[in-house]
C-alpha cells in the first residue's frame, strides 16, 4: 500500500449517481473517468483519508472510495470523495484536489443502507484519528494545494 501513497489527484466534480446526499445523508464530490483512469492500475479498492480542497478554498479532511460499490453494483470504477465540511452549495465544476494518505479498508458488500452509513462513519472516525497524526497533518500545507497544475 505504501508504495502507492502519499497519492495526489486533481479534477473537475462531475456528477455522480446522486445517492450520496440523497440516500446516505453523506455528499459526495465524483471525479470525472479520466482521473479515475489516470490510478495506478493495481492500487487496491477501498477506502481512504486524507486532505482535499475544493477550487482555492481552505484544506479540508476528507474519505475517498475507489471501486464498483459493490452495494450498488456500479458498472465502472469510481472516486468518491467526501469532504469533512458542510458546503453551503453544491460544487459541481468545480477542481477538486486531494492527497490520499492512508487506506482505511477494502471496499465491501453491506446487507443494509444502514449498515453502509454506519461502515461509513466508522471510516469518518478513523479518518479524523489518522489526520491529527503530526505525518498525516504536515500535508494540509502541501505545495500540491498552492499551486495550479495537475497532480500525479
Amino acid at each position: 500500500m505504501a508504495k502507492y501513497l502519499p497519492y495526489f489527484a486533481e479534477g473537475e466534480v462531475v456528477k455522480g449517481f446522486g445517492r450520496g446526499s440523497k440516500e446516505l445523508g453523506i455528499p459526495t464530490a465524483n471525479f470525472p473517468d479520466r482521473v479515475v483512469e489516470a490510478l495506478p492500475k493495481d492500487i487496491p479498492c477501498g477506502v481512504y483519508y486524507g486532505w482535499a480542497m475544493v477550487d482555492n478554498g481552505p484544506v479540508h479532511k476528507m474519505v475517498l472510495s475507489i471501486g464498483w460499490n459493490p452495494f450498488y453494483k456500479n458498472q465502472k470504477k469510481t472516486m468518491e470523495t467526501h469532504v469533512l465540511h458542510k458546503f453551503k452549495d453544491d460544487f459541481y465544476g468545480s477542481t477538486l484536489k486531494v492527497v490520499m494518505l492512508g487506506y482505511v479498508r477494502p471496499m465491501e458488500n453491506f446487507s443494509s443502507v444502514d449498515e453502509l452509513i454506519k461502515a461509513i462513519r466508522a471510516d469518518i472516525a478513523e479518518t479524523e484519528k489518522q489526520l491529527k497524526l503530526p505525518k498525516h497533518e504536515a500535508f494540509k500545507d502541501d505545495n500540491f494545494f498552492k499551486t495550479n497544475g495537475e497532480g500525479s
